[in-house]
């Protein structure tokens, strides 16, 4: 496997579109960041988030002290003016419900080559604050990639957020940072070893959800996982 490379441009422009866009954030919201000493420097990890809304990515990679590298739909780089943006972040472009070993290869690259990789695990954003099943192609990730799993939970961006605030009301924006988990092993073959993934991704939601309120629960409401 290759050693994952940035472009020189997206070295340069990464680091801009980073601060701009946090201090757009801080110009709209309130920011409270809780939970950083969770975060393992200076090791591969994988980082996975709930996702609400189209501004989870964003503000959770600006305010994120390293730099992340990040997967969004392809349909999201059809948009006029977001495309510029992921491009100019780097931004690594997924053909939903597509089988891509490029991709992959990419994927565990980037993360073994100290680039740490955010992950939603439910796949699209939801629309809703409620929490929904994780995707099978993710729990292989978690899988192949033998990293650890830091999961995060963002809070306040609902789908209602844009128009508070334009408006000014300033709506609060969260971001907790729960200690990194490690994967049990797989070692079950065929539809065993399809359950053994699932039940992994679903521990990483459920850790995730520990770090959110009820209403954030959804699907893993009977499985949340708090910090002890």
């Amino acid at each position: 496997m290759s050693e994952y490379r940035l472009t020189p441009s997206v070295k340069f422009t990464r680091p801009i579109v980073k601060v701009a866009i946090r201090s757009i954030f801080r110009i709209l919201s309130p920011i409270k960041i809780e939970g950083k000493e969770n975060i393992p420097f200076g090791k591969p990890y994988i980082l996975a988030m709930n996702h609400v809304s189209i501004f989870d990515p964003p503000f959770i990679a600006t305010f994120w002290p390293e730099m992340l590298e990040i997967i969004a739909a392809q349909t999201a780089f059809e948009r006029r003016g977001q495309k510029e943006i992921l491009e100019w972040y780097g931004v690594i472009p997924v053909h939903r419900d597509e089988y891509d070993r490029a991709l992959l290869d990419t994927i565990f690259s980037a993360i073994h080559s100290g680039h740490p990789l955010l992950i939603a695990p439910e796949g699209s954003r939801s629309g809703e604050v409620a929490m929904q099943r994780a995707k099978p192609g993710v729990a292989y990730i978690f899988e192949k990639a033998q990293v650890p799993i830091v999961p995060a939970g963002i809070i306040g961006t609902t789908s209602d957020y844009w128009d508070r605030a334009k408006r000014g009301k300033r709506p609060p924006l969260t971001l907790r940072i729960g200690p990194e988990i490690n994967l049990p092993p797989i070692v079950s073959k065929g539809k065993e070893r399809r359950k053994s993934r699932q039940a992994n991704a679903d521990l990483v939601m459920s850790h995730i959800a520990g770090l959110l309120p009820d209403e954030y629960h959804g699907v893993y409401a009977e499985s949340v996982i708090k910090l002890t």
